[in-house]
């Protein structure tokens, strides 16, 4: 059930609010438990044994934790092995297809709920964090429906005390109508460009084209991301919980290394929490560090996907990332302007890398970018008329001035009106049956 459905925006969200707050506060989480468990079984009706693939795995958790603390002396072999059962389980149901001709369907959330379940561990064993005991509390830390199927992925210790105000929820409601609009309005419109360079093939798009397809993918997927983010952060705020934000206007960026602090936050933070400082971080040797480097990206790669143009696409960013912590970035960031220039074909020559799965078509689009100009080609100007002021409205939000603009007027009487207006526009979007699947659904 995406948050950008009919079902969800006018049936299971209000019917849960509504629920949620006559419930009584103490058994709350009674309730929100049973809405969470609602909201993933419909996602995965079709294929119910993913409901109890999650539940196991969410029962070895909780078990693996409380034993952590009646035994600490096997805290560090218990974490290994409840590690290998999680991440095995992931890259199984993510691997499997390279050997199988008819793998099973990736289950709904997997890649999210199992770094929550990991991260949780890796806190318990090295007492970071509290066990929790109470196995209601620990559930819905686990289960929280707004972050369960793409994240923020969140610390349960910043979810077990919901704080439900008024305030809070007008907040939230303005959140998930700002998220809503930026991923019907902009993320999917936008989408329709770069799919229908795949419906005319890539070997016959013109290079203006091709480039102006990669525009439009780039800005599809952060703001089809963002809209989910805002979202999800905007429903918890209704339900008294506070979500991190997942992205600070990555575009903005004058290097990739700040791009990577600003894009998908809570994942990036995941890697760098437990994976690149346990390994020694930056603290090390030139040549460890490197080495570390290396390890979260190649992992940040893998957990994209199974393709090979994913793991192309982590060294990609690793290469870039190492040229600009050697000579590079210091320069940039002292050089708004020609950072820039940098930027912006470093960011578009990745993401092809991450948009297209299979290498041959890969190459030819590759090819296609480099090829002779024409900006007078009738392809380049057909969807240039088409999608031009798509393409001109998400590169002017991908700035920060449009949301600090926005702030201002967010609570006033005319952020009002522009919400009401945001929010019908979307309902006739989903209405008419012109919404696309969340992208990273897909991971």
């Amino acid at each position: 059930m995406a948050f950008s459905s009919l079902e969800f925006v006018f049936l299971f969200l209000p019917a849960m609010l509504a629920a949620y707050y006559i419930t009584p506060p103490k058994v709350r989480g009674v309730t929100m438990l049973l809405g969470s468990l609602f909201f993933y079984w419909w996602g995965v009706r079709s294929n119910p044994w993913m409901m109890g693939l999650l539940l196991g795995l969410l029962a070895w958790t909780y078990g693996a934790g409380v034993i952590m603390v009646y035994h600490r002396a096997w805290a560090r072999t218990i974490l290994v092995l409840s590690w290998t059962v999680l991440f095995g389980t992931l890259l199984f149901f993510k691997y499997m297809g390279l050997f199988t001709e008819s793998p099973l369907p990736l289950p709904l959330g997997i890649s999210f709920y199992t770094f929550t379940m990991a991260a949780y561990l890796a806190d318990v064993a090295r007492r970071k964090g509290p066990a929790d005991w109470n196995p209601l509390r620990f559930a819905n830390g686990v289960l929280l429906f707004p972050k369960l199927l793409s994240g923020p992925i969140t610390p349960l210790t910043s979810v077990r005390r919901p704080c439900c105000r008024v305030s809070n929820f007008n907040l939230g409601l303005r959140e998930f109508i700002w998220g809503l609009g930026l991923k019907l309005l902009l993320a999917d419109q936008l989408g329709g460009l770069w799919r229908q360079l795949g419906n005319i093939g890539y070997d016959s798009v013109s290079a203006p084209l091709a480039w102006l397809g990669l525009v439009a993918f780039s800005l599809q997927l952060y703001f089809d991301f963002y809209g989910y983010s805002k979202m999800a952060v905007g429903v918890g705020h209704m339900l008294g919980y506070h979500l991190p934000e997942n992205f600070d206007h990555p575009y903005a960026s004058r290097t990739m290394t700040e791009f990577w602090r600003r894009w998908h936050m809570t994942l990036n933070a995941w890697f760098r929490d437990y994976i690149y400082i346990p390994l020694g971080g930056s603290r090390c040797g030139s040549g460890k560090h490197m080495r570390n480097l290396l390890i979260v990206w190649l992992c940040t790669g893998l957990w994209h996907g199974s393709t090979l143009n994913y793991l192309l696409w982590g060294l990609s960013l690793f290469g870039l990332i190492v040229l600009e912590k050697r000579w590079t970035g210091a320069f940039f960031q002292r050089h708004g302007i020609l950072s820039r220039f940098y930027m912006i074909p470093a960011c578009l020559l990745t993401w092809m890398l991450f948009a297209i799965p299979d290498l041959h078509q890969l190459w030819t689009f590759a090819g296609r970018l480099f090829t002779e100009y024409s900006w007078s080609a009738p392809d380049f100007q057909r969807h240039l008329q088409q999608y031009g002021g798509y393409l001109a409205a998400g590169i002017l939000m991908a700035t920060p001035y449009p949301e600090r603009l926005w702030r201002r007027f967010q609570r006033t009487a005319f952020g009002t009106i522009v919400l009401v207006i945001i929010f019908w526009a979307s309902a006739y979007v989903m209405a008419a049956g012109q919404n696309d699947p969340f992208l990273y659904f897909s991971f």
